[in-house]
């Protein structure tokens, strides 16, 4: 949109920051270098996706934290090579390197603020036999629990854990994970008086004079709040996976009611920058992984399977369960593209652990076994000729399919699917093998549909994070990371903390950018 010299402005800051998740990073870094800030959220809670995640975790390669832990065998060059490897040219290789280099750098700025606090939690490379991989995930940090009330007046506005708004589990009072990482960065962002946080004020427009975005306009308490932005507008709302007809119109296979990101989720921030002339790219990407089926219907983000394996409508194994949840989320999409199964698709194990599912984590607490029962979701049965016929797939494919796997258990060597033969895949096992034998009844299976951690397609940026148009020229005033941004890692997921960590960096990038700027 444009405005007029006749119409007034409601609020007058250097920065408007759209979105509380990864980009307050953004934030925060606008204040420190002096400018005043107003950070709005579409939602009542601060943090979006990231809030949600269990570990809150950055891929940032030889950044300080990790050297004080020993790692200092890895370098730059490394991580370079790694991550060209795998990201390829799909993405430009400037934007690649100016997320690797400039992780160690956003750390070393964050750590001499007492605000933040950051310790390792080793999480292998998802691409263990890409040049330079590293194994024993010596590139992943996170952030230090917090306690809640040190964000005062905001103690209770974090949003998640996902137990708490979905289970209606209480939330827990110390911050940890994701929600820690938030915490720490709105902490910090408080402590500048220059800076203003604005829940429930969902972006509605940018606001464009000549050509430069020099504003937005969010709904406000009923409505619409004109904030002029003297330096830019950083847009870091997310994805657009909980808009249906987005989702639709760019072909990202999957629902809604199975994404993970935040609900506030819907694109808003994507249609107002496309509406000015804004470039996007991977559309039709998002953050893949399975997702075992709740009774409410609802397929969660699942990571970890220690045992069992996964059949399709066909009774037959299609996929290495253990492999990294992005990887394995392709595979899944591209079985059912090819017409060979549909959803559901199961895992069938036996009852060596009993009848809970043998996964690390899916994302949300499991009810009671008996839900799952009533729903159709798990079956049980003292033959797996039975147990097929239960989840209805050919008895004689199931069995088939189980005493092949039994018979490479045996082996140790998965020679259908690589089942073991990258680190991430016994990562959750001990370093043992995840090709544990079905030979215990009674036998199980357990529903799954396809779940995602949002979308990752969106603005096309330069190294700065600023917006690009169609002849890749940047639009003044306008700049994107996270979800609202395309993804830096184009049609892959290098490794556990990239999203978040991309979106803490190039939302950093961006608030330099706009220091450094002249315009008033």
């Amino acid at each position: 949109m444009t405005i007029d010299t006749s119409q007034t402005w409601d609020q007058t800051v250097d920065v408007v920051v759209v979105g509380s998740g990864g980009g307050i990073t953004g934030a925060y870094t606008a204040a420190r270098e002096g400018l005043s800030v107003a950070l709005v959220e579409a939602s009542e809670l601060f943090g979006g996706t990231t809030a949600y995640s269990g570990g809150g975790g950055m891929w940032f390669p030889c950044n300080a934290v990790l050297r004080r832990a020993g790692a200092d065998d890895d370098t730059v060059e490394d991580a370079l090579a790694y991550f060209h490897a795998v990201v390829g040219d799909r993405t430009p290789r400037d934007l690649q390197d100016a997320y690797v280099r400039g992780g160690p750098r956003l750390v070393e700025y964050l750590e001499q603020d007492d605000a933040f606090a950051f310790k390792v939690l080793p999480w292998p490379d998802y691409f263990g036999k890409a040049p330079s991989a590293r194994l024993d995930g010596m590139r992943h940090i996170v952030s230090r629990a917090l306690k809640a009330e040190v964000l005062g007046p905001y103690a209770d506005r974090i949003r998640g854990p996902l137990d708490n708004e979905r289970l209606g589990a209480p939330a827990p009072d110390l911050l940890t994970g994701g929600r820690a990482l938030v915490g720490r960065l709105l902490a910090a962002l408080l402590r500048h008086p220059h800076a203003s946080v604005h829940l429930e004020s969902p972006l509605t427009d940018l606001v464009v004079d000549d050509g430069a975005v020099t504003g937005a306009v969010v709904q406000r308490d009923g409505g619409p709040v004109r904030i002029r932005a003297r330096r830019g507008v950083l847009l870091a709302a997310g994805g657009f996976e909980h808009d249906p007809d987005m989702r639709e119109t760019h072909g990202v296979p999957g629902r809604c009611a199975d994404s993970m990101g935040a609900p506030a989720n819907t694109g808003a921030a994507h249609r107002a920058a496309v509406r000015i002339g804004a470039a996007t790219d991977l559309m039709d990407q998002a953050w893949w992984s399975p997702g075992l089926t709740h009774p409410d219907g609802r397929s969660t983000f699942s990571l970890g399977a220690t045992a069992g394996i996964f059949v399709d409508s066909r009774g037959r194994r299609f996929v290495n369960e253990s492999a990294p949840y992005d990887r394995l989320g392709r595979e899944v999409i591209a079985h059912l593209a090819s017409g060979a199964a549909h959803l559901p698709f199961w895992m069938v194990y036996d009852d060596a652990g009993g009848e809970v599912p043998p996964l690390l984590s899916a994302s949300v607490s499991l009810v009671e076994p008996q839900r799952y029962r009533d729903a159709g979701l798990w079956h049980t049965a003292d033959t797996l000729e039975g147990l097929a016929a239960a989840i209805g797939v050919p008895p004689a494919a199931l069995v088939d399919a189980v005493a092949r796997f039994n018979e490479m258990a045996s082996d140790g060597t998965d020679s259908d699917f690589g089942r073991g033969d990258e680190s991430y895949d016994r990562a959750f096992t001990g370093g043992a093998s995840p090709l544990v034998p079905l030979t215990r009844p009674p036998y199980h299976a357990a529903a799954f549909g396809l779940s995602d951690l949002g979308t990752k397609g969106g603005l096309r940026t330069d190294r700065d994070a600023r917006v690009l148009d169609a002849a890749g020229q940047p639009i003044p005033g306008l700049y994107a990371a996270g979800n609202t941004m395309a993804a830096v890692s184009g049609t892959t997921y290098p490794g556990g903390g990239n999203p978040i960590g991309a979106s803490m960096l190039f939302s950093h990038l961006a608030a330099l950018h706009m220091a450094s700027s002249t315009t008033a």
